[in-house]
Formats: structure tokens, sequence, C-alpha cells
């Protein structure tokens, strides 16, 4: 059996494991920060610890302490889901979801005992979301345009927007729609992921073919 001081070491270096993920998150204001991230990480150090005690407890049973690891992974999913949010054509909280199932993995390696290997793994995921996200964030920007449009409102613009957009290898990854001052019109806010072969003229005069298009401009994100 586990001694009182043995299992308090465990759970405190799932705290501060799943803290450290957690504070990373937590600075981006997700959903899924700081508190939650600990509490998945020690409360998967806990049910290794009694899936292991369990085994000792009960030698001549077929317990394994794997079945309980196996129904934590499955039960963070619930839990990671419920942090992706999709905010018109883009969907957001992917990387909190991912961040939730890794920090329950570390909770258990350090509920198992495997103090290294937990420690190894929250660094290795700490810098990929500390410092590979800028690195990300700079290649994105370069192939990243804003796009806005002022036209009239009407059925179907949007999609044919769209489809000349799609039809030059433009990828829209969001959309903000404002009414404008002037009757009639209104402003469309598109974030494009744009390809190699970019031409902002051939584009312009493809979308000011589209009746009902007033204006186009067109901005770094």
């Amino acid at each position: 059996m586990f001694n009182v001081l043995d299992i308090t070491y465990r759970l405190l270096t799932a705290l501060l494991l799943g803290g450290l993920v957690g504070w990373e998150r937590e600075r981006h204001e997700r959903p899924a920060g700081f508190r939650t991230h600990i509490l998945v990480t020690v409360g998967s150090a806990l049910l290794m610890v009694i899936s292991l005690s369990m085994v000792e407890l009960y030698p001549d049973t077929d317990a394994d302490p794997a079945r309980i690891a196996a129904q934590v992974v499955s039960g963070i999913g619930f839990l990671g889901a419920g942090t992706i949010i999709r905010e018109g054509f883009s969907v957001k909280g992917l990387t909190t979801a991912a961040s939730l199932w890794t920090v329950a993995a570390i909770g258990l390696a350090a509920g198992a005992g495997y103090y290294k290997i937990s420690t190894i793994t929250t660094l290795i995921v700490f810098i990929t979301l500390f410092f590979l996200s800028k690195l990300e964030l700079g290649v994105s920007s370069v192939n990243t345009r804003i796009l806005k449009c002022r036209v009239m409102d009407k059925p179907g613009l949007l999609g044919e927007i769209g489809v000349t957009l799609g039809s030059k290898e433009i990828n829209i990854t969001n959309v903000n729609i404002e009414k404008n001052s002037n009757e009639g019109e209104m402003d469309v806010e598109l974030i494009v992921k744009i390809p190699r072969n970019f031409d902002k003229s051939i584009i312009n005069q493809e979308l000011l073919k589209i009746e009902g298009i007033r204006a186009i401009n067109w901005r770094n994100l």
C-alpha cells in the first residue's frame, strides 16, 4: 500500500505540472484554464493511485490498473469537447481540448510514480503551447489577409463572393458582417488564406464583376 507521504507527493507533482500548462491556457483566456487543468491532472493522478492500490489490496483478482486509465482518457474527451466553439466559419478550442487530454495523461503518469516522464512531457507541452504558437502565428500571418467589401444587402451575394475566392484558391477562415450607415448596404469583412501566386489586382477585377459589390479593401492581418 502507498503511504500518505507518497500519495501526497504524487498529487502535488500532478498539481504543479497541470498548473503550468493551465497557466499558459489562462493567459490566452481559454474556457479551460488554470484551475481546470489542475483539477484534471490531480483527479487523473488520484484515480491512478486508487487503481494501483486496488491491485495491491486484492492480488488474487484480475484487477487491471489500466482499466481506470482508459476510462479517464475516454472521459476527458467529453470535457474537451465542451471547450470547442464554432464561430462563423472558424473553430476555436481545439488546442485547449488537446491540452486537457494531455494533462490527463500527465496526471496518470504522476499518479503511477513516473515523475521524470510526466515532467519531461509537461515541458514539451509547455514549449509547444508557449513558444511554437508565436512561430505559428508568424508563419500564418504571412499568408493571411483581411478582405473588406462594401456590398448591397441582397440574398446570395456572400455565396458569390465565396465562390469567386474559392476559384482562385483563396480560403475563407472567418466572416464578420455589419450594417452600413448607408441604406441597403453592409460591410463584409473576411479573413482569408491566400495562395503563393496571389495577385490582388486580378482578384479585385473578378470580385467587382459581381453585381452589388461597391468597394474592396485589402489589409494585412
